[in-house]
């Protein structure tokens, strides 16, 4: 099969394309025949040798795919050749044409979503929910503000308010980026191009604050963040491409929060409950992800740059 692989870490250009030995199910594991792999910026850490959990190289990357089952390993009970499914995990790296996967990282593809769609649910959506509820503690009637809106997890994050009862601004560089903010459940968007755009924030709360904030890039905002915090408020960092200096008196008071998020460090347990609450979203319709941007496979040198690019609208998905 062909499949994408880095035998050194560093820029996008050591994404390779390659044969390799098709893989095999063993017991309790599922092969997935590929449809669409997402790309996530993580994707982009690890390929560059700078994450905390190096991989062994050579490697194939990615985490989230979609597609049709191929066959099962002895023990699987809850799927069969030709399910569509989407996996948030996999044994063997997303970015090819065959995808290992644990039964238990496998869930089923509602028949409303396509597979591209399907390759965007697991790191968005399970960063996004655990980024409101599980960290956030995020209740109904609250204010939340979702810095880097139009992106994968900001897109998540929205549907989820909406969903929820919570009231969201969002933010955006762009006029596209910022018509997607309002289109996916945000009551106001925000240019965060724009240099002193966060007095008109804290003005859209009648001066309060917000009640959560999810952060896609700490090291530029997380300072401004504590300013725009109601009392007691929290900062959830989902992003962050560098460091920033704070002073811990914003936070003391307010009796603030500011709390750090890795779907590294969930549990089995954990990540099952996270998307048993996300399956009837996706079912029926309260939750639909938005996919920006489709590569064939062999374009995932370029795939990398797109998901760092500012100005992001949706998923970058490789198909396949």
């Amino acid at each position: 099969m062909k499949a994408i692989r880095v035998s050194q870490f560093g820029g996008p250009e050591v994404l390779q394309v390659a044969e390799v030995a098709d893989p095999r199910p063993g017991p309790g594991e599922v092969l997935l025949r590929l449809r669409a792999a997402g790309v996530n910026p993580v994707d982009t850490y690890i390929r560059s040798g700078g994450y905390a959990r190096a991989p062994a190289l050579p490697y194939t990357p990615g985490f989230d795919a979609a597609g049709v089952i191929e066959s099962v390993g002895t023990g699987v009970t809850h799927f069969k050749s030709g399910d569509r499914v989407y996996a948030t995990g996999t044994l063997s790296g997303a970015y090819a044409e065959l995808v290992l996967c644990l039964e238990a990282r496998v869930r089923p593809l509602a028949q409303r979503l396509s597979f591209s769609q399907g390759a965007a649910i697991g790191i968005p959506y399970g960063t996004a929910y655990r980024a409101l509820f599980d960290r956030g503690r995020a209740r109904p009637g609250e204010l939340v503000l979702v810095h880097g809106g139009s992106g994968g997890v900001g897109t998540a994050a929205l549907q989820l308010c909406r969903s929820r009862g919570l009231r969201a601004a969002g933010t955006a560089g762009t006029e596209q980026g910022r018509k997607q903010v309002l289109a996916q459940g945000a009551a106001a968007a925000f240019d965060h191009s724009v240099s002193g755009y966060e007095p008109a924030l804290l003005q859209w709360t009648g001066g309060r604050g917000f009640d959560v904030i999810i952060e896609m890039l700490a090291n530029v905002n997380l300072a401004h963040d504590l300013e725009l915090l109601a009392p007691r408020g929290r900062v959830v960092i989902v992003g962050s491409r560098g460091q920033i200096q704070i002073d811990p008196r914003a936070v003391m008071g307010k009796d603030a929060d500011v709390l750090g998020l890795s779907l590294m460090n969930i549990s089995a347990e954990e990540f099952a409950a996270i998307h048993a609450a996300l399956g009837e979203g996706l079912a029926c319709g309260e939750l639909t992800p938005v996919v920006g941007c489709e590569r064939p496979l062999a374009e995932a040198t370029r795939a990398h740059e797109d998901v760092l690019a500012p100005g992001a609208r949706g998923k970058i998905v490789l198909i396949s």
